[in-house]
């Protein structure tokens, strides 16, 4: 984390093909490549783009320190003269992406590379790395939040997070996807979001008793109260001293503003229901009850079903970890090379798997909603060149089944294109957003989604459809395959 050069950062075929392309290639010929996925994460209907301003980050600070030529050489397989070229090596394409916050969904570009074919193919591994981890835990964490039927979510998952990099930056992305806020102090720093948290039960087990805990900690937080109330007995001492110590405060005068318990173990269920009855008898209906303890999605579901009387939950290791589906699964293809003509020729890959063979060209996407209430209905990728009008009926159907057809009439739909350039000739043209304004546009994006989409099991999936033009090239080069 605190080395801000990352060019290293790759896997050590992209260095041996950027030397073959050295070798065998024009080094200045431009190619594009889209990052994309296949399936949603967690069995789900959408994804959550994330990790944007860490990749811009690494493409801005991309170059080799003498360091990095040094070891480089030190490992005996690559020239001096390619050594030298890495040693002047910069970022000069263009760059067009996805912006974090955005509802996805899979085989479009969440990234699209046009650069010259050695640059492109150096930053395969790192825009992967970023983009995946963080998407993921975005993802993730939009679905915890559904479950959490409007309650706040706080993410705690640092000391179950593989390695610092994955806490604090699985911390931003979960907050991106929804959480209110992060046990986190550093992400807290770095990217500006809330921290929050309470206290552990050794700070109950340093005391005498329970009581005397409790008051020290309201005596010094008083404005934000957490009593942890499970360290002995929930229901028989720890819910009874909490309310003691509310009591007390009370008659002092001082504003009950935040308060409440934790549980943290037990039947969430029944305890939180219990709890809230005892609460509500002495006098605080208001007073906040949170759970932890292992939760996810299901159980959060669960527990909602259950009629359980929790309204903030802290999630921890199920959701910095996406313990469930702990990887994206994004993956990096060639889509075209640039000819002589300054035309970009399309490039396809097959597959034995039908799901695998790639969409070929320069390609955009664009998002179609419904006008009537601006739920998504379908995304189309198209290419560059297309160009579509509202006012005009538009026929969609499904690429893999190309019998199944929709068509939409004009004037009942509206379109817009969801990608955006970051870079252009190696210059950044794009301003992240603030952290906290990308979990506001998040939500509005989520909005657009269907109920049916959004639900934790069998969601409703977006049809992710090509434009007729597309599909045609896409058919021309499997023919042209074919024949080989």
């Amino acid at each position: 984390m605190d080395r801000q050069n990352l060019t290293l950062l790759t896997d050590l075929y992209e260095l041996t093909m950027m030397q073959g392309y050295f070798r065998h290639k024009d080094r200045n010929e431009t190619v594009i490549f889209d990052a994309f996925y296949r399936n949603n994460p967690c069995d789900g209907g959408y994804s959550i783009s994330a990790g944007l301003e860490q990749l811009i980050q690494y493409i801005k600070e991309l170059h080799f320190d003498r360091e990095d030529i040094d070891y480089l050489g030190s490992l005996g397989i690559f020239d001096k003269d390619f050594l030298d070229y890495l040693s002047e090596f910069r970022f000069t394409g263009d760059i067009y992406a996805i912006p974090e916050g955005t509802v996805m969904f899979p085989r479009e570009p969440m990234v699209k590379v046009i650069a010259p074919i050695m640059q492109a193919q150096l930053v395969e591994t790192a825009i992967l790395n970023i983009i995946n981890h963080q998407s993921l835990i975005a993802t993730k964490a939009a679905r915890v939040c559904y479950a959490a039927r409007g309650d706040g979510i706080m993410e705690f998952g640092l000391r179950r997070a593989q390695g610092p990099d994955a806490g604090t930056y699985g911390a931003r992305a979960a907050v991106i996807g929804g959480c209110t806020g992060t046990s986190n102090v550093l992400a807290g720093q770095l990217f500006d979001i809330p921290v929050k948290g309470t206290h552990a039960h050794s700070w109950i087990m340093s005391f005498p008793d329970e009581y005397t805990a409790f008051k020290t900690y309201a005596d010094m937080y008083p404005s934000a109260c957490i009593l942890l109330v499970d360290t002995y007995n929930t229901l028989k001492s720890g819910v009874p001293n909490a309310i003691r110590v509310f009591t007390e405060m009370r008659e002092a005068g001082i504003p009950l503003t935040f308060y409440g318990i934790r549980l943290d173990s037990g039947d969430l269920a029944y305890l939180s229901k219990k709890a809230r009855k005892m609460l509500d008898a002495a006098g605080f209906p208001d007073a906040v009850i949170s759970a932890s303890n292992d939760l996810d999605e299901f159980l959060i579901d669960s527990l909602k079903v259950q009629g359980a009387a929790i309204t903030s939950w802290g999630v921890g290791t199920n959701l910095i970890t996406a313990k469930d589906n702990p990887s994206f699964g994004g993956v990096y293809k060639l889509a075209a090379i640039q000819g002589e003509d300054g035309t970009f020729i399309p490039k396809i890959k097959l597959s034995e798997n039908t799901e695998k063979v790639t969409n070929p060209g320069n390609k955009m996407i664009y998002r179609i909603y419904e006008k009537e209430n601006g739920k998504i209905k379908a995304d189309l990728i198209c290419l560059v060149d297309e160009v579509y009008n509202e006012a005009d009926d538009l026929l969609l159907f499904d690429p893999i089944e190309p019998w199944k057809k929709t068509k939409l009439k004009g004037g009942t739909y509206t379109l817009r294109p969801i990608m955006e350039q970051i870079f252009r000739n190696g210059e950044c043209v794009y301003t992240s957003p603030k952290v906290m304004d990308i979990r506001a546009y998040c939500q509005k994006e989520l909005d657009t989604l269907w109920d049916e989409t959004k639900r934790l099991v069998n969601p409703h999936k977006v049809y992710v459809d090509l434009s007729q033009k597309l599909y045609d090239v896409k058919l021309s080069l499997l023919d042209q395959m074919s024949e080989k």
